[in-house]
């Protein structure tokens, strides 16, 4: 299972919400790249970096962060946040990205979000499952739709994806372990590469997702608040 640690951007600085509340900001980096830095010389190889200024925004906003990162580290970078149009996944990829993932645009224009598909590959582009109550929420989770989020994720594995962020947002920021019921419930209804996000808090339940099956595991608060150490996870890795 891959480890993926997560650095969520606002004015430029590696903060964290709980449960997505814009209110409930904590800033514990002004230098993401001191961040990024630090995650490489302890054998990390992967980096989930979101834009919250540009989930809010609806356009890319913190790409000159990303730019930074893909120029001062090698870590394999999966870009989300505020990609709403051709012209910002173009400067997400300009600026040094993997992968971009798409949760906001593929609810509200899947004919754009399937021209990405088509145009990056499959490879590229990464399915944004954020939910509430299984329920899928958009624009920085600042709004819900009513799609049940295991539909969702099938529509689009039957249209080629199949790289999935599920990400529970009662469990994000609250360091009370993962969602490991509804994770199940996907994997054993689809056959996506699902990467598990929101609640991770320990070793142990790293352990369990990939008991689960997941194939990733992004990491957020629990690193920076000290729950999960860096020594920990380049053993791990």
């Amino acid at each position: 299972m891959r480890l993926i640690p997560a650095i969520d951007i606002i004015d430029g600085k590696c903060v964290r919400l709980s449960k997505g509340d814009y209110n409930t900001k904590k800033v514990y980096n002004e230098n993401p790249l001191e961040v990024a830095k630090a995650f490489e010389a302890n054998g990390i190889q992967y980096l989930h970096l979101v834009d919250l200024d540009g989930a809010k925004s609806k356009h890319i906003v913190n790409y000159k962060v990303l730019d930074l990162i893909t120029s001062k580290t090698n870590l394999k970078i999966d870009f989300g946040g505020g990609l709403k149009s051709d012209e910002d996944v173009a400067i997400a990829f300009d600026c040094g990205a993997c992968q971009i993932t798409g949760g906001s645009i593929a609810v509200n224009n899947p004919d754009l979000f399937l021209k990405w598909l088509t145009k990056y590959g499959y490879n590229k582009i990464i399915l944004g499952a954020d939910c509430l109550n299984r329920k899928i929420a958009t624009h920085g989770w600042l709004k819900n739709a009513e799609l049940d989020v295991i539909d969702f994720i099938k529509n689009y594995e039957a249209k080629g994806i199949q790289q999935v962020i599920c990400t529970d947002i009662a469990k994000d920021g609250m360091l009370q372990g993962s969602s490991n019921e509804l994770y199940a419930d996907i994997l054993s209804q689809s056959k996506v590469n699902l990467i598990a996000s929101g609640g991770v808090s320990s070793i142990k339940d790293l352990e369990q997702l990939k008991e689960i099956g997941c194939e990733g595991a992004i990491i957020g608060k629990a690193i920076y608040e000290g729950n999960i150490t860096l020594k920990e996870l380049q053993k791990l890795c």
